[in-house]
């Protein structure tokens, strides 16, 4: 009796498992941070089509010493794209195909996973295509790294209940535990990680009153920048300081963060009267509600490395920002 209801109960139970409901076990995805795979023919990826590519892939980010593109980029022909690559992270499959297609697919291989598959029916088409998604093909990549970078950061936490100037704010920001405090005074929060000998990440928060229409359209960001830098973050000797290098003006773009008003300030700041210098990443929010502007702020001095993959990651904390 025992057996005949063992059996029975293998029935339903592969009887009730349809292939409708059936989902397969992925393996976790692999690949750095702004890696991307392109899947494409070689005859495409010699030609101006790659070119075109490697147009979009190969952009400059903006605030930045170095030239730097968006993407470290391997390509492999379509014919190449079996087991060992499709479990990377970010996958573009570029081609000639029936129609002019363009399409975003999650975690068909592996996870987190993002997939863009993007077919023209000649030449011509493929190549607007590309011109025409341009953006989009960026976008989707770089948010879907900036997950992964968030939920790889999120395992390991700085306890930031610790942290008056956080609390005093009222806001909350996942640190990850990696970072040392430098000074928190209750009104400003300077935090550090040191990552090889000579060369650190930085994270700054302060906040200041909306005084004038300038303050909140974003007009005075630089010059507010100078003076915190001045008196928070001063050099080996005194009469230096950190400032907004005086050579380039920053590039900001308005944009939401934490579903509030806020601008992205992309730049280079440097040491007054000395010559340390780096990139910086500024997020300055308008919270109408309480008339005040917040204010989160990465930079990097990393003077023989390449920093691209350090803004990133900064980025990806600074964005976790909650106003509560």
């Amino acid at each position: 009796m025992n057996k005949l209801t063992f059996i029975v109960g293998l029935i339903v139970l592969f009887t009730s498992c349809s292939s409708k409901d059936y989902k397969p076990v992925l393996v976790d995805s692999n690949g750095r941070m702004n890696q991307l795979l392109v899947v494409m023919d070689n005859n495409l990826w010699q030609g101006i089509e790659g070119d075109s590519l490697r147009n979009v892939t190969g952009e400059r980010v903006l605030g930045l010493p170095q030239n730097e593109p968006q993407f470290g980029v391997t390509q492999v022909p379509i014919k190449s794209f079996g087991t060992m690559f499709k479990s990377l992270k970010n996958i573009l499959i570029v081609g000639i195909g029936e129609k002019t297609d363009f399409s975003i697919q999650s975690n068909v291989y592996a996870q987190p996973q993002t997939i863009i598959k993007l077919t023209g029916v000649d030449q011509k088409s493929l190549l607007e295509e590309i011109y025409n998604r341009k953006q989009e093909i960026i976008t989707t990549f770089k948010n879907s790294d900036l997950k992964a970078v968030q939920y790889r950061l999120r395992k390991k936490q700085f306890d930031i209940t610790k942290l008056k100037t956080l609390e005093n704010f009222g806001i909350t920001i996942q640190i990850p535990d990696t970072y040392r405090l430098v000074d928190d005074t209750g009104d400003f929060l300077w935090m550090r990680q040191h990552i090889k000998q000579g060369q650190s990440m930085n994270l700054i928060v302060y906040q200041l009153p909306i005084n004038s229409q300038e303050d909140e359209e974003g007009k005075n960001i630089v010059s507010i920048r100078d003076t915190i830098g001045k008196k928070h973050i001063p050099g080996s000797k005194e009469g230096k300081y950190l400032i907004t290098e005086q050579a380039y003006s920053p590039h900001i773009f308005n944009i939401e963060l934490d579903g509030k008003k806020a601008f992205e300030t992309r730049g280079k700041w440097e040491m007054k009267n000395d010559f340390m210098a780096g990139p910086f990443l500024n997020y300055t929010v308008v919270d109408k509600l309480n008339n005040r502007l917040i204010v989160v702020e990465g930079f990097t001095y990393a003077p023989t490395a390449n920093k691209r993959d350090y803004m990133f990651e900064i980025e990806a904390v600074l964005k976790t920002l909650k106003i509560n």
